[in-house]
This record gives C-alpha cells, sequence and structure tokens, in this order.
C-alpha cells in the first residue's frame, strides 16, 4: 500500500497557473496519474505517466496547458497548470497503478491507490 499525499492546491484567477505534487513512497515503482472531480460530475482522467517518464497522457481539454512530470528520486509527482479555465475548479487527486505502460496509457480502474485530494478553485 502506497500513501499518497497531494498539495499546491488553492484559489488562482482564470489564466493564472498553479503547480501540484503529491509525495509518496516508492513513488517510482508506479506509473501515476492525476485525477479530478467537481461536485457533481464524475472523476475525471486528467493525465498520466510512465515510470521513468518516457510516456505521457493528456485528456483532450488540457492539452497544451497541463504538464505532468515526477522526479523518481525524490519520490515526487507534479502537475504544472497554465492557462487555467474556470471549468478546471475541482478536486485534484493523485493516484497510482502497478500497471505497466503498454502500447495505451493505464486505464482509470487500475490505479489502485489514491491520496486525499486537494481542492482548485479557479475564478472567471
Amino acid at each position: 500500500q502506497v500513501r499518497l499525499a497531494e498539495s499546491g492546491g488553492g484559489l488562482v484567477q482564470a489564466g493564472g497557473s498553479l503547480r501540484l505534487s503529491c509525495a509518496g513512497s516508492s513513488l517510482g515503482r508506479y506509473t501515476m496519474a492525476w485525477f479530478r472531480r467537481d461536485a457533481g460530475k464524475e472523476r475525471e482522467y486528467v493525465t498520466s505517466i510512465s515510470w521513468n517518464g518516457g510516456s505521457t497522457f493528456y485528456t483532450e481539454s488540457v492539452k497544451g496547458r497541463f504538464t505532468i512530470s515526477r522526479d523518481n528520486t525524490k519520490n515526487l509527482l507534479y502537475l504544472q497548470m497554465n492557462s487555467l479555465k474556470p471549468e478546471d475548479t475541482a478536486v485534484y487527486y493523485c493516484a497510482a497503478s502497478p500497471a505497466s505502460w503498454g502500447s495505451r496509457p493505464v486505464p482509470a480502474h487500475e490505479f489502485v491507490h489514491w491520496g486525499q485530494g486537494t481542492q482548485v478553485t479557479v475564478s472567471s
């Protein structure tokens, strides 16, 4: 069981930036991802990254604005969010999967370890 802890959320104006971090033990063993959930909506698979950072996936709505990265030496996962929009408002969760990245991104249901989430609010 890996314990994950997100940080870096907050309130930002539209067009602004935030960087989220996720800390956990032995993150280098896992494919990592960020999900988000806004009130009344389903959880959304935002982005993921292979264990060595060589492969990434982004949902269409964040391409060109968000960047996922990791530092396995520090057991940290990051999400750099630029050009934020009000529709990016949500609780953001980091997640870990023991599944390996194949020819396609690891599917959402393979992520089995979750953090407690951090709130991101983008004002218009």
